[in-house]
């Protein structure tokens, strides 16, 4: 049985995690939510956008009558996961940008998220960081973790408000100032962990789904695997982040990839989900195997 995780003095953990679409917080390191909730630790998801633009990528969604309501049946599974994971979620209420195609690319739509000054658009997360006061925020890297502009932006977004909401003189009408101890980047979806179950599903005579992907991967526009600081056990909570996963109907296949590495492989050979440690203001020992590391100081107000 996990124990309820406090500061030594008594303070309930906190974890922000910022996310751009919903789904993103069931696909990116769920597993990882998923045990600190078990552990007591109060998690919050804040969703940067809608997911308006998203495309059904589930053919037996793919309906006249889901079409025409997407946005509030997107807020639907949303709701439904954040059930399921046991996690608060926070709308910050801007218009998804879509992921253009093309060549030349079209112009993203007017008034959406990614074309949004992000020193402007961090107002409505600098609220949330000094009303939660969390202990530690997870975002994307710089590049979005892959090149989604609203994943970009997210990045963008959370690193401004991190920075804005630690400084007292930075609009003090959206609540103290908070300093947050520890800023990671999410790295869940990384080339060691696709080896690694592309590997032993091979040797166990079994259909990889990641076969092509990896054949044609690239490392041009991604993190470096390298970069990984943090790998937390999380074995035992991939069943949660699955149930997560489809409850985002529009957005998972529960035939697809997904879903084809048994759980029993992934436990197996990578029973992590990754992380890299982009703001460390409590001087922790790299690598480490815990996203609360360090963490002593319940009080970071700024003076």
């Amino acid at each position: 049985m996990s124990l309820p995780r406090y500061t030594p003095e008594g303070d309930q953990l906190r974890l922000l995690h910022v996310h751009a679409h919903p789904d993103d917080e069931s696909s990116k390191g769920a597993a990882t939510t998923a045990r600190y909730v078990a552990e007591g630790v109060r998690v919050v998801v804040a969703t940067c956008t809608g997911g308006e633009l998203g495309s059904i990528l589930n053919p037996a969604m793919d309906r006249p009558d889901i079409v025409a309501n997407l946005p509030e049946v997107r807020r639907r599974e949303m709701d439904r996961a954040r059930q399921i994971l046991g996690v608060e979620q926070v709308w910050l209420g801007f218009m998804d940008s879509g992921l253009p195609e093309g060549d030349p690319l079209p112009a993203l739509p007017e008034g959406c998220f990614a074309l949004q000054d992000p020193e402007e658009a961090a107002a409505p997360l600098v609220q949330l960081i000094r009303d939660l006061k969390p202990h530690v925020v997870t975002t994307y890297d710089e590049f979005g973790g892959y090149p989604h502009p609203d994943h970009i932006m997210c990045h963008k977004v959370t690193m401004a408000a991190v920075r804005q909401a630690a400084d007292p003189t930075v609009r003090p009408d959206l609540g103290r100032a908070w300093e947050v101890p520890k800023v990671y980047y999410q790295h869940t979806l990384n080339h060691p962990r696709m080896v690694a179950q592309h590997q032993e599903m091979v040797a166990r005579g079994l259909e990889s789904p990641y076969a092509e992907r990896l054949e044609n991967w690239s490392h041009e526009g991604r993190a470096h695997p390298s970069r990984i600081t943090t790998s937390v056990e999380c074995g035992d909570w991939f069943h949660v982040r699955d149930q997560a996963l489809l409850a985002h109907a529009t957005q998972v296949d529960p035939n697809g990839g997904w879903f084809q590495v048994p759980l029993e492989v992934q436990r197996a050979v990578w029973p992590t989900e990754e992380f890299e440690l982009a703001i460390d203001r409590v001087g922790v020992r790299l690598p480490e195997t815990d996203l609360f590391a360090g963490i002593v100081a319940v009080e970071r107000q700024a003076a």
